[in-house]
């Protein structure tokens, strides 16, 4: 563990940060290792994807129709990042486009040197207009009204549009970022710079005088991978064929200059249910899978397979919905923080870890999970703030107003009645819920549970406020936020308008201490903000009920190797090029 942070001031570039957390090991570089055996070449991996997560979008700047984890697992298995950070946080310029990124003193300019080593599959170096065409691109999806809603817009995720004053090549290999204003380059690097994935211009500019018509392309065949605009890639695979809602497989990419794949194929095969998935792990016609946690007491029932556990890097948490239009006057409830302090304080989070989650997990109480364990959680949250006590609950309402009514707390005609709408395809997802109701009850809290396809309960937000109270996306071993952009710092979860602010959580307080996070400084002046963000958010449950924190429990065959070694939970990626199968 590296309780070190980059240090961020004067002109600097950008190695090491801070270590995380992992099974397995890396080479001295901190790159992905495969098993110390000899591998061997040929085989296919085939992949279980978790219900409801098939991938519903390809092109590399990602949609907020398909923001999940399994949408950038498909970028990354076709296209190189700009900047790639490893499991042990660190950048990792062996497997990044960049072979450098220095900063000027005041934190505004960015100089990213690219490496010329990387190609394009028809043979076409990989250039700095590139990366200037992809950010064209992401630029005109953050702008107002687009018809193409980039997830990652705002401030909060990179500051796209109104921080990047220009993006310029200065010849074939050198790209130069300004800024309006300075900022933490860390912050910068990790959630700015980290969220271009380029893709060739010259098959992708289809219309260089016509930004509107060429994001209407994208959109157009952003879920058709087949079509000739896919074949050109610069990662480690190429995509061979497409069945939606069924399987993707994925072919090495000869021209790959990277770590070849050994395995002959890859195969992402879509599961309806985690029974589903676990019947295929028996009969051996998955090799790389999951258990859902209801299974893992059943994990005997596979002895050719080995169990692994890992905590991706992010929290786990149910959005309330905030607004005034929110059904039944609900949203006003919950804009109060006495509401949402009788929530959490119905968590049972020891209770949900021992009973439903098998003794797996750490107790979460704000915006960063203390595992793994990194620097960037803030130690003072290892004391709850609002522990599980419903009686609790209940006098903090009833100081504030509530009185029982027909056995629902009341206020000015408000009651806290309100659905749950909760993914479904997890027996443990549903335990999670009916608990967390049965014990709402008790503060005189009325929870109606209805479950919903994955897909469509992350697509609740602030523009369809009306049709929702509150959502829980996670499924059991499927959920929560994983930081994609490994600097947490928030802005576009709860920041005001926030891309990501589904609850549409609104505070100044909270909006000043995440504006500071983003702010040039000393390496203790950058963590102390960081952790300010934290306890606020522990302390004031910005439109988020937080939950406990579920590793991951993932399966695999015993002939097939490299898959715990190579996993990254910084974002939650695979590396299947490194995988191989022993004969």
């Amino acid at each position: 563990m590296r309780q070190k942070l980059l240090a961020l001031c004067g002109v600097g570039a950008l190695t090491v940060a801070l270590a995380g957390c992992g099974s397995g090991g890396t080479s001295s570089s901190g790159t992905p290792t495969a098993n110390s055996n000899t591998p061997q070449s040929g085989g296919t991996a085939v992949y279980a994807l978790q219900p409801q997560t098939s991938p519903n979008w390809f092109f590399p700047l990602i949609s907020l129709s398909a923001d999940t984890v399994i949408n950038y697992q498909t970028d990354y298995m076709m296209y190189k990042p700009l900047v790639y950070f490893n499991k042990q946080d660190q950048l990792d310029y062996k497997h990044s486009i960049a072979s450098s990124v220095t900063w000027n003193s005041a934190g505004d300019v960015y100089t990213i040197k690219l490496n010329p080593k990387w190609h394009w599959s028809n043979g076409n170096p990989v250039t700095a207009q590139d990366v200037v065409f992809t950010y064209s691109l992401m630029r005109a999806a953050s702008l107002p009204n687009t018809n193409y809603p980039w997830t990652f817009a705002g401030q909060g995720f990179g500051g796209m549009p109104s921080v990047w004053k220009s993006v310029v090549a200065q010849g074939q290999h050198t790209v130069v970022i300004t800024l309006t204003q300075p900022r933490n380059p860390e912050w910068f690097v990790r959630n700015g710079i980290n969220q271009i994935i380029p893709v060739p211009e010259s098959v992708w500019n289809k219309y260089p005088n016509n930004i509107s018509q060429e994001m209407a392309f994208i959109n157009s065949v952003a879920n058709s991978p087949t079509n000739p605009v896919y074949s050109v890639v610069d990662g480690p695979y190429k995509l061979q064929s497409y069945q939606a809602n069924n399987n993707w497989t994925f072919v090495p990419n000869p021209q790959y200059d990277g770590h070849k794949s050994y395995l002959s194929k890859v195969i992402f095969q879509y599961e309806t249910s985690t029974s589903a998935e676990f019947a295929a792990l028996k009969t051996g016609t998955l090799n790389v899978g999951y258990l859902g946690v209801s299974l893992l007491t059943a994990k005997n029932e596979l002895p050719s397979d080995t169990l692994s556990v890992a905590y991706p890097f992010g929290f786990d948490y149910f959005n309330i919905n905030m607004s005034p239009n929110a059904p039944n006057g609900i949203g006003k409830a919950f804009d109060t923080l006495p509401v949402r302090q009788a929530l959490q304080y119905g968590i049972d989070e020891k209770g949900i870890i021992q009973h439903i989650f098998h003794g797996y997990g750490v107790i979460d109480d704000s915006t960063l999970a203390p595992a793994p364990k990194t620097s960037f959680f803030n130690p003072a949250l290892n004391t709850q703030p609002y522990p599980y006590n419903p009686a609790l609950g209940k006098k903090i309402l009833e100081k504030n107003g509530w009185t029982m009514q027909n056995g629902v707390m009341t206020k000015n005609g408000v009651k806290l009645e309100f659905t749950l709408i909760y993914a479904s395809g997890s027996h443990s997802g549903t335990d999670m819920v009916q608990l967390m109701k049965n014990d709402w009850a008790k503060e005189g809290i009325v929870v109606n549970l209805v479950s919903a396809p994955f897909d469509t309960v992350v697509s609740y937000n602030q523009s369809n406020a009306t049709k929702w109270a509150a959502v829980d996306w996670d499924q059991g071993n499927l959920g929560g936020w994983t930081y994609g952009e490994p600097y947490p710092s928030g802005g576009g979860l709860f920041g005001t308008g926030g891309a990501a602010n589904s609850g549409g959580y609104s505070n100044a307080t909270m909006d000043s201490l995440i504006q500071a996070t983003y702010q040039p400084g000393t390496q203790q002046q950058a963590l102390q903000r960081l952790y300010a963000y934290q306890m606020y958010a522990a302390q004031q449950l910005p439109g988020a009920i937080f939950l406990p924190w579920e590793p991951l429990f993932n399966e695999h065959a015993n002939n097939i190797h490299g898959t715990v070694s190579t996993y990254n939970p910084i974002g939650d990626v695979i590396f299947p090029n490194y995988w191989w199968i022993s004969k």
